[in-house]
This record gives C-alpha cells, structure tokens and sequence, in this order.
C-alpha cells in the first residue's frame, strides 16, 4: 500500500546555525528541513511551509521564484515589515507572526524607561562614575501622561501596565474612537501633531507599514510638550532621526529611549550615542529569558494546527502589514 506524503516544512536557520527547541513532534509529523539564507532556494522547492527562524533575514525575497509549492510562512517576530514584498503580499501564501511572546516584555522595557526617565537614574549613573553626590528631587509618574501611539496587542499591554502604575494613558491608532477598555481615549495617527502636546511621554509601539514610515516627523516632534520624553520600541523608520536629534538639541524634547533606529547596529558616528538625555539600546525590549523557547513553542502549536487543518493563529492582513484581532485593535 502507498503511504501518504508528509508535508514538507523548511526552517531558515540563522548564520550561527541555532535551531528551534522542541520540533519533536514538527519532525515526526512532517519532513523538515533546515537551512541557512545560501540554501534557501534549494530548500523552498517542494516546501509548504516555511519558518523564519532568522527572523530579520530578507532571503525569501530572493529566493521566492523558487516556492512552488508555499502555502504558510511563520515569522518568529512581531514585525513583518522586512517580509511583505508586492509578490508574497499578492500570492495566496498566508503570513502568521509572533504576536503576544513580546507583549509583555516591551511594556515592562516602557515602563523602565520612563521610570529611569522620572526618576533621574541615568543622571544618578553620570554622578556615581563621576564621584559625585548630588541630592535632587524626581517626579512621580502618577502625576504624568503618556501618549501611546500602535495600539495593538504590544500597545495595550504597554497601557495597562502604564495605567496600573497610575498614569493617565491615550492611544494613537488608526481611527478615533472614545471608550477603549485599555486607552480610554484613541486619537487618529494622521492626527499626532494636534495631540501630542498633551502628553509627558510618547511611546511608539506600532508595526512598520507605509502609513507609520516617518509618523514621528519634525512638525510631530515641534508639537510635543517642553521637556517631554519620547520612547521608541516599535521601528526606527517611524521616527524622523534628524529632526528627533535637533528636537532632543534644540527642544522641545528633554529626552529620548530609543531601543529601534532607521539603521541597526546604530552607526558609531551617530550623535545619538552621547547626546544628554538619551538612552541606546540594542533593539533588546522584546528579549528576555526564555524568549527562544517561547517563539519555538508558539511555532510548534501553529504547526500543530496547521497539519491537522484547524485555522492558523496570528495570520497577518498582509495589506496593512499586521494582525487585525477580532475584537479589532488597530495598530
């Protein structure tokens, strides 16, 4: 008797060769193939599904002419944008991302910043290396704003941690609207440079897409409030870095924790790296322990569902470049 084909799944691999934890029941149930960007090509042909363990890479643009047989790729990420070239966005291949294993982890990265922010923490650092005892007072964030501008699952995570710290918290999404359950307020997007003067802290948690490419712009940065702060999590294309340098010199930004930048690593001339007020990070507010075993078993579970045709989780509207929950966020 002719046994049945397994399904053929390929993993793309990163250039220091980790693989995904606890593919056991993955590679009993199908034929995997893992890969490094070189043999991609070679590893598409015949493959139906395809994780991008690699999450950064751009490989599969190159390598597309040679999925013949695609019907699922998995981003082991929350952002898709490096993904979504016009040939995929118009195939019938269906997206699913790593929504909800970051969530957390940036809300707390946020929560930190302004912290360090609020209570002087990088000042008090300067004076320690310099021997210097300075007594100062801080301010208490129960007392400030913040504007939080995606408000998808990374977003609301962000405002219910804000919120429960005691600040007052708006959104920034797509579409206005009043009664949100974690923003109580959500401003238009289009609209930023009307509204962000209300707010002590600008937290950016949107995807990247062509609507959020360059939404922190200089007119948005002049609009902010005297001495406000602006952090950044999402992408660093979505922030204007020239004029968000001349904001942070010339006001009216008194600070800046920017985890994303429009080129990574941050180039060493970047004058990003020693300007007062800013804090660099190395795109590292989603990282923490056991992150990997978390993308890995999101992965297995959706595979799991996939092989036995139950609907995928966290399928992406390739159009706009995220995931529409049901109960509708928007980013």
């Amino acid at each position: 008797m002719e046994t049945s084909r397994r399904p053929a799944i390929t993993i793309l691999c990163p250039p220091d060769g980790g693989r995904p934890t606890g593919m056991e029941s993955v590679e009993a149930a199908a034929e995997v193939t893992y890969t490094d960007a070189a043999g991609l090509a070679d590893a598409l042909r015949g493959a139906e599904a395809l994780l991008l363990w690699d999450y950064f890479s751009e490989a599969v643009r190159d390598a597309w002419p040679s999925a013949d047989s695609l019907r699922w790729i998995h981003v082991a990420a929350a952002g898709v944008d490096k993904l979504l070239f016009p040939e995929l966005v118009d195939s019938d291949v269906v997206v699913t991302n790593a929504r909800g294993i970051f969530d957390r982890a940036m809300a707390e990265f946020v929560l930190g910043s302004i912290l360090a922010v609020a209570k002087d923490i990088h000042h008090s650092h300067d004076l320690q290396a310099a021997r210097t005892w300075r007594r100062r007072e801080t301010r208490l964030i129960s007392t400030e704003t913040a504007l939080v501008v995606g408000t998808g699952a990374i977003g609301r995570e962000t405002a219910r941690l804000l919120r429960a710290v005691g600040m007052d918290v708006r959104g920034a999404g797509r579409s206005a609207r009043g009664g949100d359950p974690d923003f109580g307020e959500v401003v238009a997007s289009v609209d930023l440079t009307a509204h962000v003067g209300w707010a002590d802290h600008v937290v950016v948690t949107a995807p990247l897409t062509a609507e959020t490419r360059g939404l922190i712009s200089k007119d948005v940065l002049a609009a902010m409030k005297p001495g406000s702060h602006l952090v950044n999590v999402g992408r660093g294309p979505i922030v204007d870095e020239e004029a968000l340098v001349s904001a942070l010199r010339d006001g009216p930004l008194e600070a800046a924790s920017l985890d994303v930048f429009e080129v990574e690593p941050l180039p060493h001339d970047s004058p990003l790296w020693t300007m007062p007020g800013v804090a660099v990070s190395a795109h590292m507010s989603g990282d923490y322990e056991g992150w990997r075993e978390a993308l890995a078993r999101q992965f297995v579970d959706n595979a799991g569902r996939w092989l036995s045709g139950e609907p995928l989780l966290n399928v992406v509207d390739k159009q706009h470049g995220f995931v529409v929950a049901e109960k509708g966020e928007q980013a």
